[in-house]
């Protein structure tokens, strides 16, 4: 068996998802070629609004199915998805203690228009993990990895459908009076309510 984790990249991740890499941070491998599966993780994200979970949504070109290779899937810009996604965000967490500080930097992500979903993912995801102040070293797969030869596959374990044991401690969220603390929620809610301690609920 090879050393190694194998993780999917998603869209403004699950908390778990970066709990979970900090727990294999040693050899972290993201997988690019796999295909893509819809209803996940991969382009959604789950935000905490006034009405409860939230989920946004990346719209990809028609045609992208079950058998596209991630890397070749498109993002559909036939509506405009990223003003939707940026306002969402504004409405949901302008009272939350930190996400004034970090709203300019996440900004170029609801501007610019990437081709492919994946490099939109992997650009993204570094911001985040700079932003948490996380240094985790990671390679791309160079095809299609067998999750049995390796430790841990999380590519089909961090679902929006299947609860998951890599739940970081509850923090305070802006809406939790209202709708109870919802776990497991995207990065960006953690990120917003907690700066730059967030790291340490991820532990």
């Amino acid at each position: 068996m090879q050393n190694g984790t194998i993780f999917p990249l998603f869209y403004l991740p699950p908390v778990a998802f970066f709990s979970a890499m900090l727990h294999h941070r040693e050899n972290v491998i993201i997988e690019k070629h796999e295909n893509f599966p819809k209803q996940t993780y991969r382009n959604r994200a789950s935000i905490h609004s006034a009405n409860g979970k939230l989920d946004l949504i990346i719209p990809v070109v028609k045609g992208a199915n079950m058998h596209s290779p991630i890397k070749d899937v498109r993002i559909s810009y036939e509506f405009n998805w990223q003003r939707i996604h940026l306002m969402s965000l504004q409405s949901s967490y302008r009272k939350s203690a930190y996400f004034e500080f970090y709203e300019d930097m996440i900004m170029p992500y609801y501007e610019k228009k990437w081709t492919f979903l994946f490099d939109y993912n992997l650009e993204f995801f570094e911001l985040i993990s700079s932003l948490l102040k996380l240094k985790i070293p990671y390679s791309l797969s160079d095809s299609y990895l067998d999750g049995s030869e390796y430790e841990v596959d999380f590519r089909q374990s961090i679902h929006p459908k299947k609860e998951t044991n890599q739940n970081c401690e509850a923090y305070f969220q802006v809406f939790e009076e209202r709708n109870g603390f919802l776990p497991n929620l995207s990065i960006a809610d953690l990120l917003f309510n907690q700066g730059p301690q967030s790291a340490k609920f991820l532990i």
